[in-house]
């Protein structure tokens, strides 16, 4: 096999082991069309060999929903990128279980947010970029400060051949000069695969690897390789053969092409139903580290789900190894309420369905203890408590524990009795659509206001909701820009321009103003253009000292909403949230506020609906 270096700590060869994989070039691609009919499902080929199981030493989880992830939705925003690091960093853990982030490099806004995320100044994940195979790309990631990228070098003659339209020994030479001129510029090259459950193994991957693995002894530098399955074609079962079987192909890296384990890292897609299982096979033959995307974000059919391969890692490993678990359900959460992500109900631990059960005998299990229809304490782990589905099965028990369990989702640690009057007649609802000839579950959302209907005590109104709504849309909005200079300069033409930016980027704004702490206004109302010229001006010399919207945050500090109400200066029903403007010494100086038009408020309401 070879033998390590204390000094240096880098694998370094034994050339008789290796004289035998030389590169074998071809004037025509191998397309491997026995296995890879183009007309027909891709065949499975076995050769009756069945290796043992070695798994990786360590076992390390990558991140790449800045960069594969974003090939499959809209760019991210550069605040999303810094907020989905901000948790990937926590779910990971102070250990680095998520050891890894890579990002694109191409795009201003791409580099604005990895400087941001660079600025937190965490130890994991380590931020990394991703270049194509050009020597001028790597001056990006030397500008940006990054000690390692990833590099696109495909080895199937599906690329070679027919998409760069080079022959073996060109693409070998292209993807050879550009590892050595990362190495020369102080940055670990990690070479991606491209394609390789599709690539001619011991013809061109082996020889590829080897001829890595030397630049790395020379440069006294790791030099990784990713193993990409880019179409999703790799497999785990037991003397299935190359390139397909993942066993097979870490175990030929690591015995054949002598790449240690720590350099490997294995890319899949779920093409064909298997990605995290290869992921995980991966690790289990001595690959340290499996790529992934929060919610399987990724191009088609997406990449291994990092809270599946997390899951996956504490069962391996029989350790969270200082993970947060809970964050899984934060994700989930900030992916359907910021993202705009559907979560099919049934997705594995953050699906709505993941851990409610249909009704009768389960309930009736779940109600004596839960561990007997859950597969974990998913309140603990995940900050999830159980639920049911409700039928005309579920029964008093049943409607019960829904109730309780919706309850404490929202905080509330009151419990109600099925003696309660009102789980009463929510059950004769119920009951009387099944007597109509109702034959499905009821939604939560149906559940929902039928509690709201009989158990309104416990719910909060449809009118809070809506001020929730206005908080949650401009709450954050005003903690921004309360902080910038020009709003803290208390000067309107500073002011003014900053108010316009966020009017013109939030439609749903009426009108933004400040005033002063004698309730006076010091700058226009900034409004959408088409009302500036009717209001820009209205009001200005009214005294604004005994609103709502003024008193509250000068009492305590806080960002507050007020009830709808109709706006003194459009006439229409609005919200309005406000919030404090300090000095550098925390005392306050005025009032920001912004008026929501109720209309977009149920508009968007509906919408959710």
């Amino acid at each position: 096999m070879g033998k390590w270096d204390k000094d240096i700590h880098l694998f370094r060869h034994e050339p008789t082991k290796y004289q035998k994989y030389q590169l074998v070039d071809t004037d025509q691609p191998c397309l491997l069309e026995e296995i890879f009919p183009y007309d027909q499902v891709p065949r499975i080929e076995f050769d009756n060999k069945i290796i043992p199981i070695q798994p990786a030493k360590s076992m390390y989880i990558t991140d790449t929903t800045f960069r594969d992830g974003q090939q499959a939705r809209p760019p991210f925003q550069v605040k999303q990128v810094v907020d989905i690091f901000d948790l990937l960093h926590r779910l990971g853990g102070p250990n680095g279980v998520i050891r890894q982030s890579e990002f694109f490099l191409y795009s201003e806004r791409d580099r604005q947010a990895v400087g941001q995320c660079l600025e937190k100044g965490y130890h994991y994940p380590e931020i990394t970029g991703w270049i194509r195979a050009n020597e001028n790309d790597l001056g990006l990631v030397k500008e940006i400060g990054l000690s390692e990228t990833g590099i696109l070098t495909s080895v199937s003659d599906y690329h070679i051949f027919l998409k760069l339209h080079l022959t073996r020994k060109q693409a070998l030479e292209k993807y050879l000069s550009i590892a050595r001129a990362a190495l020369d510029k102080g940055i670990t090259p990690r070479c991606h695969f491209e394609d390789v459950t599709r690539a001619d193994i011991y013809g061109f991957v082996i020889p590829f690897a080897i001829e890595l693995m030397k630049l790395s002894e020379e440069a006294k530098r790791p030099v990784k390789i990713r193993l990409c399955d880019t179409l999703g074609y790799g497999i785990t079962f037991p003397s299935a053969a190359l390139p397909r079987s993942v066993p097979k192909l870490v175990r030929a890296m690591i015995d054949d092409a002598g790449v240690p384990g720590k350099y490997l890292e294995w890319h899949g897609h779920n093409d064909f139903h298997k990605v995290h299982i290869n992921a995980a096979s991966a690790w289990l033959y001595g690959c340290y580290y499996a790529n992934g995307t929060i919610l399987s974000f990724g191009e088609r059919t997406g990449n291994p789900s990092i809270e599946g391969l997390i899951i996956e890692y504490i069962g391996l490993r029989g350790d969270n190894h200082g993970i947060d678990t809970r964050v899984i359900t934060e994700i989930a959460t900030y992916a359907e309420k910021e993202l705009d992500v559907h979560i099919p109900s049934n997705y594995p631990f953050v699906g709505s369905d993941f851990n409610s059960t249909s009704a009768g005998i389960h309930v009736d299990g779940l109600l004596k203890d839960e561990k007997i229809y859950n597969a974990f304490d998913t309140t603990k782990l995940l900050n999830r408590p159980p639920r049911v589905q409700i039928t005309d099965k579920s029964g008093l028990a049943g409607i019960t524990f829904w109730i309780n369990a919706e309850l404490k989702m929202r905080g509330i640690n009151e419990q109600v009795d099925k003696l309660h009057p009102g789980v009463t007649k929510l059950h004769q609802a119920i009951m009387r659509q099944y007597e109509k000839g109702r034959i499905t579950s009821f939604s939560r959302k149906e559940m929902e206001e039928l509690a709201r209907r009989y158990l309104p005590h416990y719910f909060i109104s449809e009118y809070d909701k809506v001020k929730q709504r206005a908080y949650d849309m401009a709450a954050h909005l005003i903690e921004k820009v309360i902080e910038l200079p020009e709003i803290r300069s208390m000067n309107p033409p500073l002011q003014e321009p900053v108010l316009e930016e966020l009017v013109t980027d939030n439609p749903f704004i009426q009108l933004t103003y400040i005033c002063n702490l004698d309730g006076k206004k010091i700058t226009k109302n900034i409004t959408q253009i088409v009302d500036r010229a009717k209001y820009a001006h209205f009001g200005l010399n009214e005294d604004f000292s005994n609103r709502e919207w003024f008193i509250k945050p000068l009492e305590d500090g806080k960002i507050h909403v007020t009830d709808i109400k109709t706006s003194f200066i459009t006439g229409r029903l609005i919200v309005t949230v406000s919030g404090p403007i300090r000095d550098n010494e925390g005392t306050i100086m005025g009032i920001l506020g912004i008026d929501i038009r109720f209309e977009d408020l149920a508009k968007l309401e509906e919408d959710e609906d």
